[in-house]
């Protein structure tokens, strides 16, 4: 996460500071989205091992190419940034950013979906919950797929919907539970 903001550049050279970082505003944006979309991974991925009993080989392999496609995350969101307003270019950038964003939900879903099949999950889970993070886990990669369409006509608007993807995944939710160590 801290290395998105190595992205936002600090502008030289100009008299009027206050209009230079106002034009830096695609850099903002892309900050914040990717920021919001990381955060939400990673609670859902800290949801994901609270029920977690044991790893074995395909969950750490797993677990290691989500954390690759949020490793990537930057390369996107300075894409975006700098091409949103480069006339024909910012349909490719954004669709690009939305890719990326889309494989990461998926990633984070794949991961869940796996260690519930294989039984990995604490024996004690109940079947509502596990059902709970099953069914908020899978409107990301809807979404995505619904706004990296409307991205291809409207780039800006694109963006704003990865927001408010990120924010629904940053809501708190129920089915997080608190289990006591030991």
């Amino acid at each position: 996460m801290t290395l998105l903001v190595l992205d936002l550049g600090v502008p030289t050279g100009s008299t009027h500071l206050l209009r230079v970082i106002g034009e830096q505003w695609p850099s903002y944006l892309g900050y914040v989205v990717s920021f919001a979309t990381i955060g939400a991974i990673w609670l859902g991925h800290s949801a994901i091992t609270e029920y977690l009993e044991y790893a074995n080989i395909i969950t750490m392999r797993l677990n290691l190419l989500l954390m690759f496609s949020v490793a990537l995350l930057p390369f996107p969101t300075r894409l975006m940034a700098d091409y949103i307003r480069a006339g024909g270019t910012e349909r490719v950038a954004t669709t690009f950013y939305g890719l990326c964003l889309l494989m990461t939900s998926l990633l984070l879903s794949l991961l869940w979906r796996y260690v519930v099949r294989a039984g990995l999950i604490h024996a004690d889970a109940k079947d509502t919950e596990v059902q709970m993070l099953t069914d908020r886990l899978t409107p990301g990669a809807i979404g995505y797929v619904a706004v990296i369409v409307v991205g291809i006509f409207l780039p800006v608007v694109a963006i704003v919907g990865y927001l408010v993807i990120a924010f629904y995944y940053l809501e708190p939710s129920r089915f997080v539970r608190r289990r006591r160590r030991r």
